[in-house]
């Protein structure tokens, strides 16, 4: 990670330690940078999330871009997803999407992408951390090289017709749950699940600027569940922000996490042939269940660090077609190269038309083994998790759990947090453990 981009893009509370001015300097140096670069125009599609900062944002962005030379594609409010599809298949040098995911309404972040629609490569990135630090200069544009936004509703518009294009199957009859979150998939999943004939039902639908993820989406999927459940629906989907991720929830009300998702398609493919190396991407987070539920299949895995960006690299290596996150971000190599939470839902419905099972009996194999994780505000990340004390602590933890679970503590990659996260037999058991690692924390002066 470098010193203003993590593992999903540069983010922090809007105006405060991401503002307007970072964002005009990332559009400058990517206008002159991919013009330069090409010796032409650079041309460059922008989404943003519906979070009140997104609109500041987006006109920085775009005054960055033009004052550089560039032309800025603007999709308006559309999914992180969408941007990555539109990056590849419409030649565009790059994309930005403006969205900081699962966070509250008053962070926002800005995303880059290449234009195979994958996250933005190091080097790139650190060239634009030296621009905004001032170790750089670069030329502004004058007169005809001077750049223009370019209104790209259409590119939103071939996304959903993608999505639609993606389903085998006739949703008639089915009734489906979309916890939209207030965010980005608010303009696109109804259409999507409306023209395939589901009978659909949808929640936080309505943003404001201010209640993107406000007790709602994928974060607080408990409204979901008590939904489907009252209302006798066959599923429910629940989107994040920027809907690159998704969770489900089965007819009886169960949390379906990635895990869960990971475990019903991979046995898919398997069934099919289709399951490339017979393996699946996980990352250290996954559930001890996940691993011999597919012990019992005999589907082999590999695991990453946490981050989407870890799975894809893993899977551009070893041509492994399907990976993801127990948070809900999955790729499915073959149709895109980043998390999509609306394709997950889709690919959910495939399995479950395909085989005429509910989601119920597909996941009951994958028995969850108990989990705890908690988030701990921090004044710095690398001075907890390094503190001898706490490293004590944790590596006591370990040693005490033995065969029978585990002990993660790390960094958040896009948050002042870190996270304490304990598995074993009962949840009791989980929690004490946690709450140790974290009295240490508390202790040793470390939150924030």
């Amino acid at each position: 990670m470098g010193k203003y981009f993590g593992t999903d893009g540069f983010r922090g509370e809007a105006n405060k330690n991401l503002n307007y001015e970072h964002a005009i300097k990332i559009g400058r140096f990517l206008g002159w940078y991919y013009g330069a670069n090409k010796g032409k125009k650079a041309k460059i599609v922008i989404g943003k999330d519906t979070r009140r900062s997104s609109y500041m944002f987006e006109y920085a962005l775009c005054t960055g871009l033009m004052a550089s030379g560039a032309d800025a594609y603007i999709m308006h409010v559309t999914t992180t997803p969408s941007v990555s599809y539109i990056a590849r298949v419409d030649d565009f040098d790059c994309g930005i999407m403006i969205s900081a995911s699962h966070n509250p309404y008053f962070d926002n972040g800005i995303k880059l992408l290449n234009e195979n629609g994958e996250k933005m490569d190091e080097e790139t990135i650190l060239k634009i951390e030296d621009y905004i630090d001032g170790k750089i200069e670069i030329p502004v544009a004058q007169r005809d090289e001077i750049g223009r936004t370019v209104d790209y509703v259409a590119g939103r518009n071939r996304y959903i017709g993608y999505l639609i294009s993606m389903s085998k199957y006739s949703f008639k009859d089915k009734k489906v749950a979309l916890d939209c979150a207030n965010g980005a998939s608010w303009s696109i999943a109804r259409g999507v699940f409306d023209a395939l004939g589901a009978k659909t039902y949808v929640i936080n639908d309505t943003p404001d600027g201010y209640n993107i993820n406000t007790d709602c989406g994928s974060t607080h999927i408990e409204h979901l569940q008590k939904y489907v459940v009252d209302n006798g629906l066959d599923i429910g989907f629940a989107y994040d922000g920027d809907a690159d991720r998704c969770l489900c929830v089965d007819e009886k009300g169960n949390i379906i996490t990635g895990d869960h998702i990971l475990y019903v398609y991979g046995v898919y493919m398997k069934e099919r042939g289709k399951l490339l190396n017979n393996k699946v991407v996980t990352t250290v987070m996954s559930n001890f269940g996940l691993y011999k539920a597919f012990d019992a299949v005999g589907i082999e895995y590999d695991k990453t660090a946490v981050g989407d960006k870890y799975v894809y690299e893993n899977m551009v290596k070893t041509g492994n077609r399907i990976g993801g996150e127990q948070s809900g971000h999955i790729i499915f190599s073959k149709y895109a190269t980043t998390g999509d939470g609306i394709l997950t839902s889709l690919k959910m419905m495939e399995v479950m038309l395909a085989k005429n099972k509910p989601m119920s009996e597909l996941t009951a194999p994958f028995v969850v083994y108990p989990q705890v994780l908690k988030n701990v505000r921090v004044k710095s990340k690398p001075e907890a998790q390094n503190d001898p004390d706490v490293q004590a602590a944790v590596n006591k933890v370990a040693e005490e759990l033995g065969e029978s679970g585990r002990i993660l503590v790390r960094e958040s990659g896009t948050e002042p947090v870190i996270r304490v996260m304990v598995e074993a037999g009962t949840e009791e058991i989980c929690e004490k453990y946690v709450d140790s690692v974290i009295d240490v924390i508390k202790n040793k002066g470390h939150l924030e």
